[in-house]
């Protein structure tokens, strides 16, 4: 398969291998000190309802333009349902997920992640920007996992590939989807001109956060921002994990309100095209003592070649300052892996 555009963004951002191999967590009893932090606040704001405020939102829905724009500005994450996307299909990819994630160390090291590689067995690629390692190992894909199943299951490879490759074809359309309702509400009369104008790349990260003896000492991913336009979020059990860093209210928890809704949330790039007006959501995931949780990341955004500018709103362009200058996603890229949150300040007018 042809190496795609996005995984060339990557290649000229090595890491070191030390930054890329998960511990084996299925051979230790206690968190080691690589991997200890200090005292994890998880003390959430107090409230009844599991997610405070935070928009549902119906895709079916005839106002859904206007919600899921209020929601971009006021939250930069929200939750969808009515999406289309079958309950069966959810199943399966965290069975098939589950199924990579139990094989043992030497296993999934056949496909780890190579230094300058985007795609396979790793940790999160924010991991050289802090001193401690995180409880998380991942395994990421774009397009077609093929080559990396076939190490790994010789002779049982199809389902892991049928699967991965229909969840992604059906999180590009909804990707798409979203993206479109988004540019409406930033430039209502050229919503379809401005998404023609990119061609688009996706990716899908496998999340497995392993019971960890000691949860008030390790993060499952540290605080980060995403880098594309959106991310799709599916977290495949009821167990809290994702905690977004909210204005006056902290760290909250972010738990699906149905086993099918998917979370949304803002990434750098569309931050950047909304001239600051939706906030790239500052995020971090917790770790459980006895459950495994299994989560499913698609983040979606324009091809590396692509310009991305600022829009400024038809209905409220007068007066407005640009806040950003115009860059390039490989540019965009190749800054954020060398500075990651300082990466606005560099871009700013």
């Amino acid at each position: 398969m042809a190496t795609s555009t996005l995984e060339e963004a990557y290649k000229e951002n090595p890491l070191s291998l030390q930054h890329i191999l998960p511990i084996d967590f299925q051979s230790i009893q206690e968190v080691p000190n690589s991997h200890l932090w200090p005292k994890i606040n998880n003390v959430l704001t107090s409230h009844n309802d599991k997610n405070p405020n935070v928009p549902i939102i119906d895709l079916l829905a005839p106002n859904v333009v206007e919600l899921m724009g209020h929601a971009c500005k006021t939250w930069g994450i929200f939750q969808v349902v009515n999406h289309g996307v079958s309950l069966e299909l959810f199943d399966e990819v965290e069975y098939q997920a589950r199924r990579f994630f139990a094989l043992p160390a030497e296993q999934k090291v056949k496909v780890v992640r190579s230094t300058s590689g985007a795609t396979g067995y790793g940790t999160a690629r924010i991991t050289p920007f802090f001193s401690k390692f995180m409880w998380h190992e991942g395994f990421t894909i774009m397009d077609s996992p093929l080559d990396h199943a076939k190490k790994l299951w010789p002779h049982d490879y199809h389902k892991f590939c049928d699967v991965m490759e229909n969840y992604q074809k059906k999180m590009k359309v909804l990707s798409f989807q979203l993206c479109l309702f988004i540019l409406n509400y930033l430039q209502p009369s050229q919503d379809q001109h401005s998404i023609n104008s990119f061609e688009f790349a996706g990716a899908l990260q496998l999340n497995s956060y392993p019971c960890c003896p000691n949860p008030n000492h390790a993060l499952g991913l540290a605080p980060h921002t995403d880098s594309l336009f959106l991310t799709i979020l599916h977290q495949t059990n009821n167990t809290k994990g994702l905690q977004i860093l909210k204005k006056d209210q902290g760290w909250t928890s972010i738990a699906p309100v149905s086993n099918d809704a998917l979370i949304v949330n803002v990434g750098d790039l569309l931050h950047i095209l909304s001239n600051g007006e939706f906030p790239s959501v500052y995020h971090r995931v917790l770790v459980d003592q006895t459950k495994h949780r299994v989560s499913l990341a698609y983040f979606f955004g324009p091809q590396v070649d692509s310009m991305i500018s600022p829009l400024v709103s038809s209905k409220d362009n007068d007066g407005v300052v640009l806040k950003y200058r115009n860059v390039k996603v490989k540019e965009y890229l190749g800054l954020k892996a060398k500075h990651l949150e300082k990466v606005f300040s560099m871009i700013r007018f």
